[in-house]
């Protein structure tokens, strides 16, 4: 990488250190787990619709595993496998919540939770519509031009002259909280900073703070001065600007979304197509194809392969009664593989007939940012493939395998080219 390039300010042993599944940082999740989900998810799935009990347990991972929080020890857990009982959960907000009490992000709890995520009915329509026009697809071309394609160059350049490489941490990881940081107006020098301190709010504060207070005086092209200049009208349609908390709130969101989700996806999609060189070699030829590859990606292997609903009354639920207080997690890897939607769901296929899969979500709380993880993901392998001929695994070096429990990636991937 040149001296001149900014990426050459980044810490790339400080990326593999918060980028590593099976570090200390993503371990809380379940990162060490290197086991297969499918085959019992597949039995789960078979047995019952839903199932008394947390996924990670019903899948014979015995130790500790969070995910948003949960589980919460006082709560009755369920979990749903099948395609129809994830459907109907996501159909039904009222009675499936995503959050058990009234969300505030003015009330001084920075945590993810404590987000538009977490809001339900009028008020989530509210302030997701603040920012649901830059998320749009029209707009990745706003996002590709003033962040992704840059990124993605300089990366490539560190490496095509060695005729090897590592793309899912050096590669793969950098270009989400790359983009999202540098939408912020944060330099790169502090982009892994802000990475870290998803877990300290108060120093994302401290990072965040200077830069709201200017574009607030001198807004300019990115996504801070779209919130800053944004109006949240009030249930009476009065509007107000978002207060510097709702900033911080949105910014915690689009920054744990953004940059912890999309780069495994990302190595999850390169792993697949080069162990399958003669898919690889379609896809180089014809990138249109690329993008199936990438959808079908998110539905065979969804790096995010559980989401949680709170049970808000007494309800009977596919053949389970569901009472009030619980909770209801979601298995959408199961879901996603379901033979009752996909024929033969374990295969990896880019020419299967596309249908929506759970990997965004669904319904209202459709991931906000899919249409930009797809450009990150579309651009980054596109130039992998523009500028690394003979790209292929490295023979010498230990081949990829996919782990995690609640958030699945590949381990390295080691490639050659030229």
């Amino acid at each position: 990488m040149s001296a001149n390039s900014p990426l050459a300010l980044l810490d790339r042993d400080r990326v593999r250190e918060l980028f590593d599944l099976r570090g200390a940082y993503l371990v809380q999740t379940g990162g060490d787990y290197r086991g297969d989900p499918y085959p019992v998810w597949h039995r789960l799935r078979d047995e019952a619709e839903v199932h008394p009990g947390v996924v990670h347990e019903l899948t014979g991972y015995d130790r500790p595993a969070v995910f948003a929080g949960l589980p919460i020890p006082e709560r009755p857990h369920f979990s749903a496998f099948s395609f129809a009982a994830c459907d109907a959960a996501y159909r039904n907000p009222e009675v499936f919540a995503s959050s058990p009490t009234p969300v505030d992000p003015n009330d001084g709890d920075l945590r993810t939770q404590n987000s538009m995520i977490s809001m339900g009915g009028a008020q989530h329509r509210r302030y997701r519509s603040l920012v649901q026009p830059s998320f749009m697809p029209a707009n990745a071309g706003w996002w590709i031009e003033h962040w992704i394609e840059d990124t993605v160059q300089h990366l490539i350049d560190g490496f095509a002259d060695q005729g090897r490489a590592e793309l899912n941490v050096d590669f793969c990881a950098a270009i989400p909280v790359l983009t999202i940081t540098s939408s912020f107006g944060v330099p790169v020098s502090q982009a892994l900073e802000i990475r870290a301190a998803l877990r300290q709010p108060q120093v994302l504060i401290d990072l965040l703070r200077p830069i709201v207070a200017d574009r607030r005086r001198t807004p300019r092209d990115d996504l801070i001065s779209v919130l800053v200049e944004a109006e949240l009208p009030d249930e009476d349609g009065t509007a107000q600007r978002l207060t510097d908390a709702e900033i911080y709130s949105f910014a915690l969101l689009l920054l744990t979304a953004g940059s912890g989700t999309t780069w495994k996806q990302m190595g999850i999609t390169l792993t697949a197509l080069l162990q399958r060189p003669e898919v690889l070699d379609a896809v180089r030829e014809d990138r249109s194809l690329l993008r199936p590859a990438i959808d079908e990606t998110l539905r065979w292997l969804p790096t995010d392969p559980m989401f949680a609903r709170y049970v808000m009354r007494d309800i009977d639920f596919h053949g389970v009664h569901l009472p009030a207080g619980a909770v209801l997690h979601l298995c959408i890897g199961s879901a996603n593989r379901d033979p009752a939607r996909w024929e033969n769901p374990d295969e990896y296929d880019i020419t299967r007939r596309s249908r929506p899969s759970f990997a965004f979500g669904s319904g209202a709380h459709a991931c906000l940012g899919m249409h930009v993880a797809r450009a990150e993901m579309t651009t980054g392998i596109a130039a992998l493939l523009d500028r690394l001929p003979n790209l292929r695994l490295d023979p010498d070096a230990e081949p990829p395998a996919f782990i995690g429990m609640y958030e699945r990636g590949a381990t390295e991937i080691h490639v050659r080219f030229g």
